[in-house]
């Protein structure tokens, strides 16, 4: 299957899922996630019509970057090392995986403008994934306040690896919830309109429960 096949495919899936709930599809964003594959493989992608490439190591990015330059919108879905955002911060629009001050303070001290950030929360609790807990999030955002080159766009989850629709979905749904609240707030660093969560094996219900931002690797791009 070509990326404009599988392409086809996503979109009725995402169609489906939004007309299920009352939503508009066009709420929805994709990001590709090419870590997995070349720069001619992303290539396809934005031929597509997908402009949102996502890679989660700065390696990898900086190589797709070389390549394909601006003609991306480039996000940084993966966990990110202090150390290492003097590497990209010039080559990311978005960063998917903010959760600690001391990349925070990075990021403010490289950023030459705002930049998007979704913060991350472990909304599973499972001690292999990185994030923030739930409770800890509201807190970590007001002390971002004091950044003012990180724009707190959304916040972003990984679900649990289970085919258990149920479990998948309470996971969104917190996430949503937690969002709401931090939205209510009102700060103007942080604005959290955007949901981060979703991938190829669940994006659907990811969708359904509100995510407006969801990350598809395999099933859009396949691997090499």
């Amino acid at each position: 299957m070509t990326v404009r096949d599988n392409l086809a495919a996503i979109r009725r899936e995402i169609e489906a899922a939004c007309a299920r709930v009352g939503r508009d599809p066009a709420g929805v964003r994709i990001v590709a996630v090419t870590k997995y594959v070349d720069a001619e493989r992303a290539m396809e992608v934005l031929d597509a019509g997908i402009a949102d490439l996502g890679e989660n190591r700065s390696d990898q990015l900086i190589e797709k970057h070389a390549r394909i330059g601006n003609q991306a919108t480039w996000h940084f879905i993966g966990t990110l090392q202090s150390r290492k955002v003097k590497d990209i911060i010039d080559k990311v629009d978005y960063i998917h995986s903010l959760d600690r001050l001391s990349l925070a303070k990075e990021i403010e001290k490289r950023a030459v403008r705002p930049v998007k950030c979704f913060v991350q929360v472990n909304v599973s609790g499972e001690v292999t994934k990185h994030g923030l807990a739930p409770e800890e999030t509201i807190p970590f955002i007001e002390q971002l306040r004091a950044f003012s080159r990180i724009e707190v766009v959304g916040l972003m989850t990984m679900a649990p690896h289970t085919d258990d629709e149920a479990v998948l979905r309470a996971c969104f749904r917190q996430l949503r919830m937690l969002k709401e609240r931090v939205q209510a707030l009102g700060m103007a660093h942080a604005p959290c309109t955007e949901l981060s969560m979703g991938m190829s094996n669940d994006y659907t219900i990811a969708i359904e429960e509100g995510a407006t931002f969801v990350r598809i690797g395999s099933a859009l791009v396949g691997s090499l």
